[in-house]
């Protein structure tokens, strides 16, 4: 049997020739990072990757198919900023012509593939104007967003709360989405008090979403630094100074003192917030009135008061759980308080989720706030 070659022992030359070319290697790449700042940097690899691609379509052009220019292509319109996105675009148009010249004898065929990436570069090319007014790419804004979603709405966490008490909350977006007209806002100004709020703003589902996001943030530092009369008032100076043109929420505001159980509700052209006695494991209707937020200057929000003992609790919703088209309001919360009543016999954890799943309308925002006494 053949032994197989060996392969030649490395001389001291040869080795020197190695290490000085990783050594190059090294030194191109640390010029490029001294050189080019970090913003152009995402783009000069780009455009070396599609200078690249053009050099192997002229060197196989029957092996290495042209078309590969897309994918600096797709990469660029998710990774450029809008400064930079469309002169790569132009770039990437010239290189697809550039591609198609060197073919032989092109086909229909290709001149057609050659069209469709035209085509292309067209759609990124919108596609990268219409982002120019956020000023970053693809996918920095999203990620922008989507942490400054974060962000807001962690604020609609229910703070941990002494031993003997129980809250919780539920949220549903119309369209399935994270994003909706619906939050809640909850927070402990101090070691004796709670305060929560749900709030619906006009709209629902992404379009309702930029305004609810803003409006969370506000609420949720007025929730915490106001006494629990001075909140809706303030809130409502607050939409009423944006002006917008479909600028007006609805609003239901708990304060509860966790030391006696006392507690207040206020509403702002909300559903009433609803009490279940332990003693008869009824819920009531707490009665209040104030005008919409956003509408009316200086507006009065009157107060349900009362004392929370063991095994009661407040429940706090907005209209998507009981507004149901060519039914009234009324029949609605009466079929929410049945299924309340059904499903939370003695026992509030997951009672917000049970009953956000259970009742309202599929086609809009539902959001669900239980607080209880243990």
């Amino acid at each position: 049997m053949p032994s197989r070659p060996e392969s030649p022992p490395a001389t001291p030359d040869g080795r020197r020739a190695a290490r000085e070319r990783a050594s190059g290697t090294v030194e191109a790449l640390g010029l490029l990072r001294r050189r080019v700042p970090a913003e152009q940097r995402v783009l000069v690899v780009l455009v070396i990757i599609g200078l690249v691609v053009v050099t192997l379509v002229a060197l196989t052009p029957t092996r290495f198919p042209f078309t590969t220019l897309m994918v600096p292509l797709l990469l660029g319109s998710l990774l450029l900023n809008p400064r930079q996105a469309p002169w790569f675009v132009a770039f990437i148009a010239v290189l697809v012509g550039l591609s198609l010249a060197l073919q032989e004898a092109p086909t229909a065929r290709t001149v057609a593939a050659a069209g469709i990436q035209w085509l292309m570069c067209a759609i990124v090319l919108g596609a990268s104007l219409r982002r120019s007014r956020l000023g970053v790419g693809a996918g920095v804004g999203e990620s922008m967003f989507v942490d400054l979603r974060d962000r807001i709405l962690s604020q609609g966490g229910i703070p941990a709360l002494p031993a003997g008490w129980h809250a919780e909350s539920a949220l549903r977006s119309a369209g399935g989405t994270p994003f909706a007209g619906d939050f809640v806002v909850a927070t402990r100004p101090d070691r004796h008090r709670l305060e929560v709020a749900v709030v619906d703003v006009s709209g629902k589902g992404e379009q309702a979403g930029t305004r609810a996001l803003l409006l969370s943030g506000a609420f949720g530092g007025l929730l915490g630094a106001l006494p629990p009369e001075r909140f809706l008032p303030a809130a409502n100076d607050y939409l009423v100074r944006q002006d917008w043109d479909e600028g007006f929420a609805t609003a239901v505001h708990l304060s509860v003192d966790l030391d006696t159980g006392a507690f207040e509700v206020r509403t702002a052209g909300h559903p009433p917030a609803v009490l279940r006695h332990a003693g008869s494991g009824r819920w009531s209707i707490l009665s209040t009135e104030g005008p919409v937020l956003g509408l009316v200057p200086d507006a009065q929000h009157s107060c349900a008061r009362g004392v929370l003992a063991r095994g009661d609790a407040v429940m706090l919703y907005t209209d998507g759980m009981v507004e149901e088209r060519r039914k009234d309001i009324d029949l609605g919360i009466d079929r929410m308080l049945g299924e309340a009543e059904r499903l939370l016999r003695g026992d509030f954890h997951g009672s917000a989720q049970r009953l956000v799943d259970a009742v309202g309308s599929r086609g809009d925002d539902r959001a669900m706030l239980v607080v209880a006494r243990a």
